[in-house]
């Protein structure tokens, strides 16, 4: 099917716009912030999804993913081997050792902020902590294409290479997620175009001044398949090997890349 879009371009956000959504990405991120630093061995997944969802509201702003879809939490909580669409439940408890991966969208004033990152609860063993560094590194190295002027698939391109790349820095073999990437968010947290995380450059609708994108790696320590179990979310990979997962919101703008959902 390719990237083919009936839009030549990648909608633009007004400068304006743009400071809305990073309201609502600041948001995002102070969640994810506070959903971390509660993380502990023996909490359930259920707990941290609780602390999300006060500190969204407690911000003026509304949980995006509760109830999209019929989804049952505030935020993703994807544990290990699970990708993503992880969802919090009581019977879900942190051990030492864990790799989580939490996803969370906010809604302020009509915009959508969406941001994801992984971290150990305690410390992660060596092969672990290699795979997280490098989804992060190759998140952070991929978004550098997002500018006006590049293609869509320009920024799939540079977070394949980056994974390449991080294969390389971290000592580590990464595997690809097959058939999930990021998309097009504004005043809906899914829009066109579909972002993979890899493939050749130079295709699909063309970045401008104010495109915006959610830009979410996710590599595994093993298979590139996944499997979704029979909660109809819950997305695995279908080795068992671990994954992680890291997203932010980015705007493409005249002087570069500018992140809408900063954690400071």
């Amino acid at each position: 099917m390719g990237f083919r879009s009936k839009k030549k371009q990648i909608p633009a956000k007004t400068p304006g716009e743009l400071d809305a959504m990073q309201a609502a990405g600041e948001i995002v991120g102070r969640t994810l912030q506070a959903v971390k630093a509660a993380a502990k061995p023996g909490m359930s997944t259920l707990e941290l999804d609780e602390i999300a969802e006060s500190t969204i509201r407690e911000s003026g702003a509304i949980p995006t993913f509760l109830g999209y879809h019929g989804f049952t939490g505030s935020i993703c909580t994807s544990i290990n081997e699970v990708i993503v669409h992880g969802i919090p439940g009581a019977e879900t408890i942190l051990e030492p050792g864990d790799l989580v991966s939490i996803d969370c969208g906010a809604t302020f004033e009509g915009w959508v902020g969406d941001s994801a990152w992984s971290f150990g609860v305690g410390d992660l063993d060596e092969e672990t902590e290699k795979l997280n560094q490098a989804t992060e590194w190759v998140l952070m190295e991929g978004l550098k294409a997002m500018v006006p002027g590049n293609r869509l698939t320009d920024v799939s391109h540079a977070l394949e290479m980056a994974t390449r790349q991080a294969e390389q820095k971290f000592a580590v073999e990464l595997g690809i997620v097959d058939g999930y990437g990021g998309h097009g968010i504004g005043q809906s947290m899914h829009e066109d175009p579909y972002l993979a995380n890899e493939g050749k450059g130079g295709r699909g609708p063309m970045i401008q001044e104010g495109s915006v994108l959610a830009i979410e790696p996710m590599l595994t320590l093993g298979t590139v398949d996944s499997a979704v179990l029979e909660d109809d979310w819950t997305v695995v990979t279908l080795d068992g090997s671990w994954s992680a997962h890291w997203e932010h919101t980015v705007a493409a703008t005249a002087a570069g890349p500018r992140i809408l959902t900063p954690r400071y």
